[in-house]
């Protein structure tokens, strides 16, 4: 019998864990994750960035655990000796016209307590000599690490308190038994007093199997990204980001330099095939199927079709890729790019067309299920698993420590 079980070893299942242990110490907790390692999907295959949270409605769950995650996240590397670097990122305008969504995108940060500044184009160019811009904000606290390695220190730190971590163990069927719940897996039955859903891509589809309905589906989006060949990692020395487009729910294709010193372009984003489809050959015909059927999706593609169809053509031709990273650094040439690794990112979509733009948290009968938690889920986690396990009532075999959520 376990106190806890959490479905899913991300960022944010190990996270959530890991504050549970913190907060209960005498509690039984597991983990179960169905890849034979921490961190596989959308956690280890993002661009790394330790987001400030300039872009997030005022008020939201992403502002707020953003701003505070940043600073969190970054204590928590300090603390534990991961290597990161707080580099700071340059928002750029390329046109006069993309001016008053800067202004827009600038008050927006000051409402959300940042650290922002306006820049001039001569300013940008000080901090990113190859950029052209006409104007720019600087984000003084956004920075860059390899969550990978916090996920191997969320375990560590999970299991030096006493909880359990199992791979391989995917969840197939949870039964309800009287105030408890047994949770059915390719790998043994596991009876739990609480359930707690991060399973990411597979979030909405774990929360129905214990009889809960998030109101939305996963629509997985598949982002691509090149690499600046070591010769030209010179052009940028930090992040780069366009201003987003507000007609268009991503951020746009944008220059990262990684923790191991690689420069990181893009990405795009294009509707996958599979919901762990990092390729473009991959396809899951359940999976295409259920967005397919979903009108839900039809909403947004015609909402967003121009975009969308720039983005196809951005997957499938390097020249319209490097097209749109020549609108920031004019000097990258085709054969200073080759391609990388792709992530896949889990956007739940309601029935209306309407993305979820905030992460969304619901609960259930002796449950919890985090059914929307993409980007800046990893800086934000270690808020979200605080607010998470502040969300689950006093169990009454157990006393909470003093923590502060």
């Amino acid at each position: 019998m376990y106190d806890f079980v959490i479905v899913g070893g991300g960022i944010v299942g190990l996270s959530t864990s890991m504050a549970l242990g913190e907060r209960y110490p005498k509690a039984k907790i597991l983990v179960l994750e169905k890849e034979n390692q921490v961190a596989f999907h959308q956690t280890g295959n993002n661009s790394g960035v330790i987001h400030s949270g300039i872009y997030y409605k005022p008020g939201s769950f992403k502002a707020k655990f953003s701003r505070e995650g940043c600073r969190s996240m970054v204590q928590f590397c300090q603390e534990h000796g991961i290597d990161h670097e707080v580099c700071g990122k340059v928002i750029v305008a390329t046109s006069p016209q993309e001016i008053p969504r800067l202004e827009k995108l600038y008050q927006r940060g000051l409402e959300n307590g940042l650290d922002v500044k306006k820049i001039t184009s001569e300013e940008v160019k000080e901090k990113e000599p190859h950029v052209t811009s006409v104007a720019g904000i600087w984000v003084a606290s956004t920075g860059i690490v390899n969550y990978k390695q916090v996920c191997q220190k969320y375990a560590e730190i999970i299991q030096q308190q006493g909880g359990e971590i199992k791979f391989n163990t995917k969840v197939e069927k949870i039964v309800a038994t009287g105030q408890n719940q047994v949770l059915e897996t390719n790998n043994g039955s596991f009876e739990t007093r609480f359930v707690i859903n991060c399973a990411g891509l597979h979030s909405d589809r774990v929360a129905k199997l214990g009889n809960v309905d998030p109101q939305a589906k996963i629509v997985p989006f598949r982002g691509e990204y090149y690499e600046l060949i070591p010769e030209k990692r010179h052009l940028v020395k930090g992040l780069i980001y366009p201003v987003p487009n507000p007609d268009f729910p991503f951020l746009g294709v944008h220059f990262t330099r990684m923790i191991d010193g690689t420069v990181h372009a893009g990405p795009n984003a294009v509707l996958s095939l599979k919901r762990e489809g990092y390729k473009k050959t991959d396809f899951n015909l359940r999976d295409f199927a259920e967005v397919m059927s979903y009108p839900g999706f039809w909403k947004l593609a015609a909402k967003h079709s121009d975009e969308g169809i720039k983005e196809i053509i951005r997957s499938f031709s390097k020249a319209a890729f490097v097209k749109s990273l020549q609108q920031l650094i004019p000097e990258v040439r085709s054969s200073d790019v080759v391609p990388t690794h792709a992530g896949v990112r889990a956007q739940a979509l309601m029935n209306d067309g309407k993305l979820v733009d905030d992460f969304l948290i619901v609960k259930g009968q002796n449950s919890v299920h985090v059914c929307n938690a993409p980007s800046p889920a990893a800086t934000s986690s270690i808020e979200i698993g605080k607010a998470v396990a502040a969300e689950i009532p006093e169990q009454a075999h157990l006393k909470p420590t003093a923590v502060n959520c």
